[in-house]
C-alpha cells in the first residue's frame, strides 16, 4: 500500500489532479498544474494553517482534503484568515471559533460534505411524505439513481473506489458467476441459472426500497451490494427502525479483491455513500449470518457493533449497527 508520507498527488473524482510541494512548515498545492494555494503550517498543539493570499472556497476545500488525507489521524485544522470565509462557513467546511480571525475545519464535518464524492444526489433534499406499503408506514422514497453514485480515490490503497447501480444487461453474467461460487453460495444461498438471476435482479430493480450496486476498484467490478431502506425491510420487526435507516447486503465476487485492507476500503466507502446520500440517515445496519465470524470482525473493524443476535426464518443473524455520529467522529477515510 502507498506510504502517505510519500504522497505528492491526489486525484479527484472530477478528473482533476491535486499536486503538492510540502515541507515541515509550508505546503503549496496546484490543481491541474495551476497554482492553487500556499499555506504556512505550525504543528503544535494542533495543526495551525495560515494562508499567504486570500483563498477561495475551492482552495480551502482542497487544502483541507490534502491535510486530512495526508494524516488520517488528524481530527482538526485551525485556520487563521484575515477575512471571514463566508461561503465556507455557510457550507460547514469551516466553523468560527471564539478567537477573532481563527476558524476550524473538523474532520467529522468535512467528510459529511457530499461533493465531489456523490455528485448531484437529490435524495437528501427529497421531501417527506408518509405512505403505507406492505402494511408498513414509511417515507415515500425518491426515484432510484442510475449510473455512478460514488467515487473517491483511496489514498491508502492507491486506487479508485466507486459504486454504480446494477445494469442487468451488463452485469447479469458476473452476478451469476459470483452467486454460483461455493464461497458466496455458502452465505447467500442464491445459486441458480442466468434466468433465475435475471428475475432476482429484475424484482429488486422494481422494488423502491432497495438499490442494487456494483463496487469497483479502478473501474473493475469486484462486488455486489444491496442498499435498502430498513423501515420497509424484513429486518424492521427485529429492531426499532427509524424512517431513514439504511441496511446493506454485501458480496465480494472477485477472489483477488478479498482481504482486510480491501474490505476497509469498500465498506467505509459504502457506508460513507449511504450517510451522504441522505443526511437524515442516522444508522446503517446489516444482518450477516451469526456464524460469519470473519465478516463480523471486518465490520467491527469499521466501527459497527453487534447489537444482538436474532432469528430470521432462513438463518440466525447478527444485527450489526453503525451510527452516523460514530462513523464521522473518528472518520478513517483518506
Amino acid at each position: 500500500m502507498p506510504d502517505l508520507n510519500d504522497q505528492t498527488a491526489l486525484a479527484l473524482p472530477t478528473g482533476r489532479r491535486l499536486v503538492a510541494e510540502e515541507s515541515e512548515n509550508r505546503l503549496t498545492l496546484s490543481l491541474d498544474a495551476q497554482p492553487l494555494i500556499t499555506l504556512r503550517l505550525a504543528r503544535e498543539p494542533e495543526l495551525q494553517v495560515q494562508v499567504e493570499a486570500r483563498p477561495d472556497t475551492q482552495a480551502l476545500w482542497a487544502a483541507c482534503y490534502w491535510l486530512f488525507a495526508r494524516d488520517p489521524a488528524c481530527q482538526h485544522l485551525a485556520w487563521h484568515l484575515d477575512e471571514a470565509p463566508v461561503e465556507a462557513l455557510l457550507s460547514g467546511l469551516l466553523i468560527a471559533s471564539e478567537t477573532a480571525g481563527q476558524y476550524r475545519c473538523e474532520r467529522a464535518l468535512f467528510w459529511q460534505l457530499p461533493q465531489p464524492w456523490v455528485g448531484a444526489s437529490m435524495t437528501g433534499s427529497y421531501p417527506q411524505q408518509m405512505v403505507i406499503s406492505g402494511g408498513k408506514r414509511h417515507p415515500l422514497r425518491p426515484v432510484k439513481p442510475r449510473g455512478e453514485v460514488y467515487r473517491r480515490f483511496d489514498a491508502r490503497l492507491g486506487a479508485w473506489i466507486s459504486l454504480r447501480t446494477v445494469d442487468i444487461g451488463l452485469d447479469l453474467e458476473r452476478f451469476n458467476r459470483w452467486q454460483n461460487s461455493a464461497r458466496v453460495a455458502s452465505f447467500w444461498q442464491e445459486e441458480g441459472s442466468l434466468e433465475q438471476h435475471r428475475e432476482y435482479l429484475g424484482k429488486l430493480e422494481a422494488d423502491p426500497h432497495t438499490v442494487t450496486l456494483i463496487g469497483c476498484f479502478d473501474d473493475q467490478p469486484f462486488a455486489y451490494f444491496e442498499a435498502y431502506w430498513a423501515k420497509e425491510d424484513r429486518i424492521a420487526p427485529f429492531y426499532e427502525a427509524s424512517d431513514y435507516d439504511r441496511g446493506i447486503h454485501m458480496l465480494v465476487g472477485e477472489e483477488n479483491h478479498r482481504g482486510p485492507h480491501k474490505v476497509a476500503s469498500w465498506l467505509s466507502a459504502l457506508t460513507h455513500y449511504l450517510f451522504l446520500d441522505d443526511p437524515r440517515t442516522q444508522r446503517v445496519v446489516a444482518e450477516p449470518r451469526a456464524d460469519n465470524a470473519k465478516m463480523i470482525a471486518y465490520m467491527q473493524g469499521q466501527r459497527f457493533h453487534c447489537e444482538k443476535e436474532f432469528d430470521f426464518p432462513h438463518k440466525r443473524a447478527a444485527l450489526m449497527v453503525l451510527g452516523r455520529e460514530r462513523f464521522f467522529e473518528r472518520c478513517v477515510l483518506a
